[in-house]
């Protein structure tokens, strides 16, 4: 097989680089080890900044986000027994989508299947080639076959275990990362909304947040010991714990629901540089991963695909080599902002058992300043939808 660009893995970052190639008549090839039927099942938050937002939207694939997805035009920090508003759209003129990453994932597969794209799907034993030449290629094996594609650039949009960072020499990365010592216990119910927009809360007992999947369904998380087994906690016992979270002195609630998934994540912070090596080119969870309080995942996948297509196009209409030369330094100036936003939100809003009680009541205090000073609030809210990146 010959292609362009090889693109390893099928996720957001994989699939939304093969659309905007094609935009720009570019040829590409997806491989991805699970089954189309696993990518378009496996349910992720997804919260998408403006920018995110814009670009699916002007590239043709935002019909279906803009019909169902959740516009919000702020969210809700409780803390203390109240809660107070974080208005984005007031304080920065841009909002957020809360639209699940399957969806996306299953409009850029539609979008790539209608404009007859190359996705093979079940692939295993992939292995990159000759990334230090002009002519890199990947190994696999799909369908019973060994096979190899040929190409003039290969990108690993295959994620923290994937091939492709581990092809660039060790000697020429450098790994950087924070494990916390606390997950989230994640549930989806049936039932109506708690709120109108997003709850993140902060409590003695841990963090918590509230979100909406649709008018019936509700996703929300509340801290836990990542070593937790989810077959200790009963559905009372999880209510318990939610009420006691985020419930205001005022009265307002959590509504209780007919919980039907449970399940508990880990938390890190990490990026690895360099992003590239000769014709490899990292994008998405292969190269960086931020902890999901910042609601940057995604979003930063995005962001890199963005410039590596600009760069591809550069190259391909006028033989630049400058954009993708500087690929890796472009990327990482937003990486390293979106990785500070999220840590900054982690240590806000979560019971760190390392806390003095001096340190306990400046969380409080940062949380008053950032919802009682507008400039501290702005700062906060052009991080969130993505206008403060740089």
């Amino acid at each position: 097989m010959r292609t362009q660009v090889g693109i390893i893995g099928a996720g957001p970052a994989g699939l939304l680089l093969s659309h905007l190639l094609n935009l720009r008549g570019i040829e590409s090839v997806v491989l991805e080890s699970r089954t189309r039927e696993q990518i378009e099942s496996t349910i992720r938050a997804g919260v998408l900044e403006q920018g995110t937002m814009d670009l699916l939207s002007q590239t043709g694939v935002g019909a279906r986000m803009k019909a169902e997805g959740a516009l919000h035009h702020g969210f809700e920090l409780a803390f203390d027994g109240k809660r107070r508003r974080i208005d984005l759209t007031g304080l920065t003129g841009h909002s957020i989508t809360v639209y699940a990453q399957h969806e996306v994932i299953k409009d850029l597969v539609a979008a790539r299947m209608d404009a007859g794209g190359q996705l093979l799907f079940s692939v295993s034993g992939t292995s990159i080639h000759g990334i230090e030449t002009a002519a890199p290629s990947i190994r696999f094996n799909h369908g019973g076959e060994a096979r190899e594609l040929q190409c003039d650039f290969v990108i690993g949009c295959d994620g923290s275990q994937g091939v492709s960072r581990a092809s660039i020499p060790a000697a020429l990365r450098k790994d950087y990362e924070r494990v916390y010592p606390f997950g989230w216990f994640g549930i989806l119910s049936e039932g109506p909304p708690s709120s109108d927009e997003l709850i993140y809360a902060r409590h003695e007992r841990g963090f918590a947040l509230v979100s909406t999947r649709s008018a019936n369904v509700q996703r929300m998380y509340f801290q836990c010991d990542p070593k937790e087994s989810v077959e200790n906690w009963s559905d009372d016992r999880i209510w318990a714990e939610l009420h006691a979270r985020v419930d205001s002195a005022d009265g307002q609630k959590v509504v209780d629901g007919k919980i039907f998934q449970k399940n508990i994540v880990g938390m890190r912070s990490f990026v690895s540089t360099t992003m590239q090596h000769g014709r490899l080119f990292l994008a998405g969870d292969a190269a960086h991963i931020v902890p999901p309080t910042g609601a940057k995942g995604l979003n930063l996948a995005v962001a890199d695909v963005r410039v590596l297509s600009a760069a591809l196009q550069a190259f391909y209409a006028e033989n630049r080599l400058d954009l993708l030369d500087s690929y890796s330094a472009t990327a990482l100036k937003r990486i390293w902002r979106a990785e500070h936003f999220s840590y900054w939100m982690t240590r806000m809003m979560h019971r760190l058992d390392d806390a003095s009680p001096f340190e306990q009541q400046l969380q409080i205090a940062e949380l008053e300043h950032v919802t009682t000073s507008r400039a501290a609030a702005t700062a906060m809210a052009e991080n969130y939808v993505g206008v403060a990146a740089v």
